[in-house]
């Protein structure tokens, strides 16, 4: 018996995104990647030129701004299509800037108040995967399955790194270790919702692995799942 619901944690740049996309296409689940939610928001914030340091300004706009996701419209390496307020704007959410604010964001409680009862309500669903870095402590603290990713920072700027250059974006490796390296200290030291474990996610290595090895491994371990008696 598969897990209806799985969620699939880790600090930035584990691979959460990538490995994940493929695990859900292995099981034909709905892959719900939240941080494109958050990365939504910063996006608008920036669009209207507020300061992400100003928390009731990042509130108010948090509320007011439609997010979507949908599945791919175009085969351009996209994972889903993610639309704000009408836009298409999937690949406007990973641009540098994006990702220089999107950990303060995140912080504010009242996002996260609001965005998380977005992702419950496609949590409901059932055969979905959905990752982030506190779906299993907090978003779906009852899922039947919970994922934790880790892959050392090196890895992941590896990765990272890699991913921009087929983009077509110019940005230093070391540049990237030192993000990637701030990104953990933040999302582990912030005050609502840090970035850690839930007391029952199963922990996964891919250090060393490529894509495919490690959606294979994550595989491995989903259909090896065995639902605990109540």
């Amino acid at each position: 018996m598969l897990p209806s619901i799985i969620a699939l944690d880790g600090p930035a740049s584990a691979g959460k995104s990538t490995i994940g996309m493929l695990l859900a296409g292995y099981l034909n689940y709905l892959f719900f990647d939240t941080g494109n939610m958050y990365r939504a928001v910063t996006l608008a914030v920036l669009q209207r030129q507020a300061k992400v340091t100003n928390e009731l300004i990042v509130n108010q706009i948090a509320d007011v701004v439609k997010i979507d996701v949908m599945p791919i419209s175009f085969n351009d390496g996209r994972q889903s299509t993610i639309m704000l307020d009408g836009n298409d704007v999937t690949w406007d959410i990973r641009s540098s800037e994006v990702d220089a604010n999107v950990s303060q964001v995140s912080a504010y409680s009242h996002v996260r108040q609001v965005l998380t009862a977005q992702m419950r309500e496609i949590g409901k669903r059932g055969r979905v995967i959905m990752a982030g870095r506190d779906i299993g402590t907090v978003v779906l603290p009852d899922a039947d399955l919970k994922l934790y990713l880790i892959a050392s920072p090196e890895e992941r700027a590896r990765r990272r790194h890699a991913e921009l250059e087929a983009r077509g974006v110019k940005r230093s490796f070391e540049d990237i270790l030192s993000s990637i390296r701030e990104r953990d200290h933040f999302d582990s030291h912030r005050e609502h919702a840090p970035l850690k474990p839930a007391d029952d996610a199963l922990i996964v290595d891919t250090t060393g692995l490529n894509i495919e090895q490690s959606a294979t491994k994550l595989l491995s371990v989903v259909k090896s799942f065995k639902p605990v008696s109540v």
